[in-house]
């Protein structure tokens, strides 16, 4: 995402901020001596993607990580440095931070042959932002001139363009934001701001079964809760070409299954251990077992449009909660060390992290019960968490119910639900209860810290699940954006940071790493700044 003038000292500060932390896979490899077939094919645990595979539409890990190996944006991160670079894009210049000329390198083509044109980004963005089209994604275009238009708050677009976006030819066309954003250039390697071929805007419902994107993967087949199977796409132009033939993404019902399988060989590749097996993979896997920070959350999230606890002072009750919460022996006991308390709602690594000292993330029986009881309490004095037991969370879960029964008194137990996709699906449309909290997972999407503020809590925008709106909040997210450098901005999030603990629109508990490994049947696997397996440079070994 470098671009602007000051791009290269930019790139630089991330790249410290995520040395520190990402280290790859294991510094030896089991398999390093075993014949590598180029066109061998391996496998990775996945969950059933919640929505259709449109580039616009996931901001979930199932589908968002099918269309990461599907699609390239204008720009990417090193997944070893986190450094930002150019992708489709040949360069992409400014002088404000708010106009942009962006410049396609050329020979890109989409899985189809067609060619990556300039319309294949501007069309596909006008697409998304529709409120028509009903993207999950569309918020992350508010940012371009002309928004407005074509999603407006209420009642249908007057437009079907955004006046931002100007193509100038096949290669080149211009960006124009409302203001300047001193980070715009990170957020243009989301997968949400991919191109599209012309094949899509005939059919995108059978698009989104059926995807043509332009990564280094080829759709193949689509195997509902079974697998997605890619292949190396030949004409691939990036500098990241599969040393591989193809993915295979197995769907897993239980996180304790995927595992089992890595074990037995029949799955290559996982992300995440399940707690069960958390004390025992090191020696189970040797060498093969990896161990690293990334940057991610695990955080409980509340029902705040639900007005069933009028009266209360809410806030005072969610902080109270959190001080109930023994983060760090349920992460020792439960979780066997594999996470790290959080102590605010940004994960180390990213630029604009900071660790605060705050009670509010603190275990405190004492002034949990006191906050709570000042707060007006819990209606009928019980709780429930939401989470999909497809994911190993049960244990974690059940444990922080007893913490907080335990320090409280009010009754709280595990709300189970089959698979990520059931409970996506209750907490994305806004059918929960005042009483329902909800696990909740955050990774971001570039190393920034409005990734995990401005993306997840500012009002409208697309991953805001809780239906928190602060109008102190947006006013502190507002003035950060426009400050004349990332670095400076990220310190101003630091305010908007401070307004979150005050209202606690979800309770932060750990902070991820990436407790992972692969089977016999791969080497040289490691993983990146977010916790993926670098996909394309996994190579298979001669059976």
């Amino acid at each position: 995402m470098r671009g602007a003038k000051s791009a290269a000292w930019v790139a630089g500060a991330i790249a410290v901020a995520l040395t520190a932390t990402a280290c790859g896979g294991s510094s030896k490899d089991s398999n390093a001596g075993g014949a590598v077939d180029p066109n061998g094919v391996f496998s990775y645990q996945s969950n059933e993607p919640q929505r259709p595979l449109q580039p616009a539409n996931a901001n979930e890990v199932g589908g968002g990580r099918m269309l990461d190996n599907l699609f390239r944006g204008l720009t990417e991160f090193d997944p070893k440095t986190g450094k930002l670079k150019m992708a489709v894009a040949d360069k992409i210049e400014t002088k404000d931070s708010q106009h942009f000329t962006v410049t396609l390198k050329p020979g890109w083509t989409f899985h189809n042959g067609e060619p990556v044109t300039a319309s294949s980004f501007v069309d596909a963005w006008n697409w998304g932002a529709n409120t028509k089209n009903a993207q999950i994604n569309s918020s992350w275009f508010e940012d371009i001139k002309g928004y407005d238009e074509v999603h407006p708050a209420s009642g249908d677009p007057k437009s079907d363009k955004m006046s931002g976006l100007q193509v100038k030819d096949d290669k080149t066309f211009t960006i124009e934001l409302t203001r300047p954003i001193s980070y715009f250039q990170y957020k243009l390697g989301y997968v949400a701001l991919s191109p599209l071929p012309k094949a899509f805007f005939k059919d995108p419902k059978g698009f989104g079964q059926k995807p043509v994107g332009n990564g280094p993967y080829q759709f193949v087949s689509w195997d509902h809760n079974v697998k997605v199977t890619m292949k190396r796409y030949e004409n691939y132009k990036g500098d990241d070409k599969a040393k591989n033939g193809g993915v295979v993404f197995k769907i897993y019902p239980k996180s304790e299954a995927a595992y089992q399988d890595i074990l037995s060989g029949n799955l290559d590749t996982l992300d995440q251990v399940d707690p069960t097996d958390l004390s025992k993979y090191k020696q189970d896997l040797g060498d093969r077992a990896v161990d690293q920070p990334i940057a991610g959350t695990v955080n409980i999230g509340f029902a705040m449009y639900d007005d069933a606890w009028k009266g209360v002072d809410k806030a005072k009750v969610r902080q109270g909660l959190s001080m109930a919460i023994d983060r760090k022996s349920i992460g020792e006991k439960v979780l066997q060390g594999s996470r790290e308390p959080a102590t605010g709602f940004v994960a180390p690594g990213t630029v604009g992290y900071q660790k605060n000292d705050s009670e509010i993330f603190k275990f405190d029986p004492a002034k949990a019960k006191q906050y709570i009881k000042d707060g007006g309490g819990v209606p009928g004095n019980k709780i429930s968490v939401l989470y999909n037991s497809d994911g190993g969370h049960q244990g974690w879960v059940d444990a922080v119910c007893n913490s907080i029964t335990q320090a409280t008194g009010i009754a709280c137990e595990g709300n189970p639900k089959p698979d990520f996709k059931t409970a996506r699906d209750l907490i994305t449309d806004k059918k929960l209860k005042a009483g329902d909290m909800y696990r909740t997972g955050w990774q971001a999407d570039y190393p920034h810290i409005a990734s995990f503020l401005s993306d997840v809590f500012r009002t409208g925008a697309a991953s805001n699940d809780s239906g928190y709106s602060s109008k102190e909040f947006d006013a502190a997210v507002e003035k950060a954006d426009k400050a004349a450098t990332p670095e400076e901005s990220a310190k101003l999030y630091g305010d908007a940071e401070k307004i979150l603990e005050k209202d606690m629109p979800q309770i932060p508990l750990w902070y991820y790493k990436s407790n992972a490994g692969y089977s016999t049947h791969v080497k040289n696997v490691t993983y990146d700044w977010i916790g993926q397996p670098v996909w394309t440079q996994v190579e298979v070994l001669k059976k």
